[in-house]
């Protein structure tokens, strides 16, 4: 029998919010980043859809250093996933679950996040020793999906993606997940000349309702 790989280490994820950033151009990040920053959330995905993101990574990762834990998303090639580790990705993320990619991240020992929707799909990259894995579109099943899915895997860490709304975001957590994705709900306008005080104010909003979720979930697990 062959052994599963062990999982990566894990980033400091639990009870955090992960802001998902899709835009025009990688020239658009830094600003928006900064207020993301303002605002408590630390884990920022910056997708593949977005021209120039292998480019200007280095850059924006010099511009931040410790203070953020920037990785890429929408990674769905094997080509995109080494590419992106060679420029500086500190995680990974991917839409689907694509276990080529898994494994490309796993042997280089970085976080990586796959997607998937289904009980098989998702164990399968956290068999095959993801960090962590992303139910998406999480929107369509609810956070009652996290209790389903820790009956049989309890120790299985999942982060929802997909339309999870900043109000919403605290019931994934008491419901057992790991961690929070959020993109359009929390970015809103800021691409599109949108206010980044009010930015940073939702920011702020929903990193406060996940860490107080979080804490009310330590204490019943006592």
């Amino acid at each position: 029998m062959v052994a599963s790989p062990p999982q990566q280490p894990t980033p400091p994820l639990a009870g955090q919010v992960i802001a998902v950033l899709r835009t025009t151009h990688a020239s658009e990040y830094p600003p928006v980043i900064e207020k993301l920053l303002s605002g408590g959330v630390r884990f920022i995905e910056l997708t593949l859809t977005t021209r120039d993101v292998f480019d200007l990574l280095p850059d924006i990762r010099s511009t931040f250093g410790d203070a953020a834990e920037i990785g890429i998303g929408t990674v769905t090639t094997t080509g995109q996933a080494e590419r992106s580790l060679d420029v500086g990705a500190q995680f990974l993320v991917t839409p689907s679950m694509n276990l080529d990619i898994v494994h490309a991240a796993v042997s280089r020992g970085i976080p990586i996040i796959p997607g998937g929707l289904t009980p098989t799909e998702l164990h399968a990259g956290w068999s095959a020793g993801a960090t962590a894995v992303k139910v998406f579109p999480a929107s369509t099943v609810g956070p009652d999906y996290i209790g389903q899915l820790h009956g049989p895997f309890p120790q299985m860490q999942l982060i929802p993606s997909g339309g999870v709304s900043i109000e919403d975001a605290p019931r994934w957590i008491q419901a057992g997940a790991l961690a929070v994705s959020l993109g359009g709900p929390l970015i809103g306008d800021a691409f599109a000349g949108g206010s980044l005080a009010q930015l940073t104010d939702r920011a702020r909003r929903v990193t406060e309702l996940v860490a107080a979720a979080a804490e009310e979930r330590k204490g019943t697990d006592r």
